[in-house]
């Protein structure tokens, strides 16, 4: 809930996560003017600790997060996505980009 939002006008206002295969997680994102909100949820099928973290979301669509040593003190985290229909991919990627930025910025500070 730190970290999980593509943009400074959105936050994650719930968050449950059971990491392990068959597990399943939940995250619900909001605007912060409340005009919009939605549930985004899947089951974990590969969880290989500092290696791996793959799951299933809505209608199939499969996303998979890999983490790979770079350096003494660097990891380099992939992750690649089935995209929706809704919206255009580069907008999806964009999203994905600035949660992984999040991400980045509060474990170098946490």
């Amino acid at each position: 809930m730190q970290w999980n939002a593509a943009s400074d006008d959105w936050h994650t206002t719930l968050a449950t996560n059971d990491l392990r295969v068959g597990g399943s997680f939940l995250s619900h994102m909001a605007a912060k003017d409340g005009s919009f909100s939605f549930d985004f949820e899947g089951i974990y099928s590969e969880v290989e600790t500092y290696k791996t973290i793959a799951y299933g979301v809505a209608v199939g669509r499969q996303v998979t997060t890999s983490f790979k040593k770079v350096g003494e003190n660097a990891t380099k985290v992939t992750t690649v996505f089935d995209a929706e229909t809704e919206s255009p991919v580069e907008m999806q990627q964009g999203g994905w980009q600035a949660i992984a930025n999040n991400f980045k910025k509060h474990v170098e500070n946490n």
